[in-house]
């Protein structure tokens, strides 16, 4: 395929304040980068070295989604996202949709809806985004083979795999907070150990699936991850700690399953030093959180009440949709 001429390249215009915008500009950009050809350029209008014209119409461009073609001329809107969906692998389908009789009235609405929206789900998203790390000090040279800093080793069954992980440790480290900030409330000193000392262990496994996929190969539905996971943890700590518990032996039940298959199909065909170890070290440490809470279930004796039965089923069913979406999104 030859390259598009300068002429056609498109510049999107994005906040990069705004954590939605940062979020789906890096998706966006990801994809680009798969391209190769899209000649999609991206530019933050809140940047300090934007150009006068940027700046002068910094409120505008802050108010709406903009594009700005080659020539100067801009769209705004739902109208803005046709021409950059058109050089994106996998939305091109939609930028044709869009042309269709009425689905630009459509689009438009649910855009400007979508605005009224904003405000809460930037502070949502602000509220769901964990704390800036400081920075490592300098550590010995490891003694063995650090995890790779990009997905190049990986093929894509497994990228899709590690992306639904990332999503899956993202809401069990949220799943957590939420059982720290119940059990704190009610002062119940063991369960807020338990969370606290789970906790740990999902934030360490978190950082070692980051380690072999870069922020652009991750789902873009991390802000819901955070929210879901955060009420998983909160809603039956309200209750009590069986229903806790009874809700980590549910989550890690179907994780130990999710584990278990991406380590067979290491093991049956093969791939990146390093990624099958982590992943066993991972399965361990989640069936190990089930064990203990499977323990914890059964000191209380008797039987689950027919509700907490039905909330464990649901959170199964739950865990095994995200990971069909966040295989793809």
């Amino acid at each position: 395929m030859n390259p598009r001429p300068p002429s056609e390249t498109l510049t999107v215009l994005f906040d990069g304040a705004c954590p939605l915008c940062r979020r789906e500009i890096a998706h966006v950009q990801g994809l680009a980068l798969r391209q190769g050809d899209s000649a999609l350029c991206f530019v933050d209008v809140n940047r300090a070295d934007a150009d006068a014209t940027l700046a002068n119409d910094r409120a505008a461009l802050l108010a709406r989604f903009h594009v700005q073609r080659a020539d100067g001329t801009r769209l705004h809107g739902a109208a803005a996202f046709v021409p950059m969906w058109g050089r994106l692998p996998g939305w091109r389908w939609l930028a044709r949709l869009a042309r269709l009789p009425g689905m630009m009235a459509l689009l438009e609405g649910a855009y400007s809806g979508f605005l009224r929206l904003r405000p809460t789900l930037q502070a949502v998203a602000r509220l769901l985004e964990p704390a800036p790390e400081p920075e490592p000090e300098p550590a010995p040279e490891p003694a063995q083979k650090p995890a790779p800093e990009s997905t190049s080793g990986l093929s894509l069954h497994m990228e899709r795999e590690l992306r639904s992980d990332h999503a899956g440790e993202t809401g069990a480290v949220f799943i957590y907070r939420g059982i720290v900030a119940i059990a704190a409330w009610r002062g119940d000193a063991e369960l807020l150990a338990f969370a606290r000392r789970h906790g740990d262990t999902e934030a360490e496994h978190l950082r070692l699936v980051e380690a072999w996929l870069p922020p652009h190969r991750r789902s873009r539905l991390l802000g819901p991850w955070r929210l879901a996971g955060w009420l998983t943890g909160a809603l039956p700590a309200l209750v009590g700690p069986r229903a806790v518990h009874a809700t980590i032996a549910a989550v890690e039940t179907f994780v130990d399953h999710h584990y278990q298959q991406q380590i067979d199909h290491l093991q049956r065909r093969g791939g990146p030093d390093g990624l099958l170890p982590l992943l066993q070290r991972c399965q361990a440490d989640e069936r190990h959180h089930r064990q203990e809470a499977e323990q914890a279930v059964a000191r209380a004796g008797a039987g689950l009440p027919w509700p907490l039965r039905v909330w464990c089923a649901m959170v199964g069913a739950g865990s095994a949709a995200a990971v069909v979406l966040a295989r793809r999104i």
